[in-house]
């Protein structure tokens, strides 16, 4: 790596564990920033197997294992593959991140909080007792920040992470579309580093910082998706003769209408197993993507599946998203792959953290942990590791921009 225009040998890589992986959206983000994720915990199984498909065909993963297990029942001093089989000691985790359930706090539901069973703050929290990692990274949706919470924040999650020797870098609220995703998703995120960490890397020139705007245009959803419909509209055409005409007037249709509403998708909903088929999200965020062209009242059959243009490109409204274009929404990169039946792979998609964002969380967070260990480091200067092709047109432009963007920007903080 590089610092203050130096190389610095690195001889061993920052480590991670992930609870509530999901279908990996946090841990692309994080290992783009250059961490070595050691275990990937998920309770679902759809999620796993699209975990297991992606880390076994990209070396660079090395032997993280996928845990198919409620993050209750794991075991964080368990043997790890990726240290050569054995345990980690307390206090050498270099991050423990984790997207834990929203439903509790989101404006979705019935925002019950700690009353809620799916609430597993506690049991992050009881991980970090644990494995006292060197930082801690925990994602929510806004509701979280709503002020009937601010009493677990402060004096639940915050009182406890600093009980145990963390440094608290207070909650942010991170939107997606400032770097470089095409969509409204704004993610409340606190990050938290151990206390003899933070002051060592103080003593080295380097305090956490949260990152700033990514210095790159906003991404409309028509330069986001333009090239996968036309893709769409090709193979259609190209697999009905008899409705080449009609195919090419919807796709019209929406490049017309797309590129008049400019702008950015509304938040991508991923819904749950107990509610029927997968669509786009409520009635507002139906409205909004119809603006765009988009029928949101379902979600398309592959390119490659298509059995009927009637329903997946021809309506009215607009063509539904496949599964791929909604990944292009979330700002996951080209070739990753979800595993299962349709609604089960949008239901992942839907519900991921743009890697982008994680990405440059992961960036901030490494930044301090890598001024800690050297004793000469000064402030840091990150080269990103190497990255597959991106859905998303912008992403070369954010690999390049992200680690050094300084932009100010106005943060919302608690306490």
């Amino acid at each position: 790596m590089l610092v203050n225009g130096r190389v610095v040998p690195q001889t061993e890589p920052l480590t991670s564990i992930e609870i509530c992986a999901g279908a990996g959206g946090q841990a692309v983000g994080l290992h783009q920033a250059g961490f070595k994720h050691l275990a990937l915990v998920e309770i679902d199984k759809h999620a796993c197997k699209t975990l297991e498909e992606n880390l076994k065909v990209d070396a660079e993963w090395g032997e993280c294992e996928v845990l198919d297990e409620d993050v209750n029942e794991f075991k964080p001093h368990r043997s790890m593959k990726q240290l050569g089989g054995r345990a980690l000691e307390p206090g050498e985790l270099d991050l423990l991140a984790g997207g834990v359930p929203c439903p509790p706090f989101s404006v979705a539901g019935k925002q019950l909080g700690r009353d809620d069973e799916r609430d597993l703050f506690p049991r992050m929290l009881k991980l970090v007792e644990l494995l006292k990692p060197k930082a801690v990274m925990i994602e929510n949706v806004r509701g979280i920040m709503d002020l009937k919470f601010r009493g677990y924040r402060e004096e639940v999650i915050m009182a406890d992470l600093k009980k145990h020797g963390y440094r608290i870098c207070e909650w942010d609220l991170l939107q997606a579309q400032d770097f470089g995703v095409p969509q409204l998703r704004p993610r409340a995120i606190l990050v938290a580093i151990r206390n003899n960490v933070a002051a060592q890397a103080e003593l080295n020139g380097v305090e956490f910082e949260w990152p700033g705007h990514a210095s790159v245009q906003t991404v409309s959803v028509v330069k986001a998706l333009q090239p996968s419909m036309e893709e769409r509209r090709d193979r259609l055409k190209k697999d009905f003769p008899d409705l080449a005409q009609e195919v090419g007037e919807a796709y019209d249709r929406w490049l017309k209408k797309a590129t008049e509403a400019g702008g950015v998708a509304p938040t991508l909903v991923g819904g749950s197993k107990k509610h029927g088929g997968a669509d786009l999200g409520p009635s507002r965020a139906k409205a909004a993507w119809k603006a765009l062209g988009v029928n949101a009242l379902g979600v398309a059959n592959d390119m490659h599946r298509c059995e009927d243009p009637g329903r997946d490109f021809l309506r009215d409204e607009g063509p539904m998203l496949t599964v791929d274009q909604a990944a292009i929404i979330q700002g996951f990169p080209d070739g990753w792959q979800f595993v299962g039946g349709k609604t089960a792979r949008y239901r992942q998609v839907g519900n991921a953290f743009p890697p982008p964002v994680a990405k440059a969380v992961g960036l901030a967070i490494a930044k301090v942990l890598l001024a800690a260990r050297d004793p000469q480091s000064g402030e840091a200067e990150l080269t990103a590791p190497s990255v597959p092709a991106a859905r998303s047109a912008s992403d070369a432009e954010l690999s390049a921009s992200i680690a050094d963007s300084s932009i100010d920007r106005e943060r919302t903080t608690v306490g």
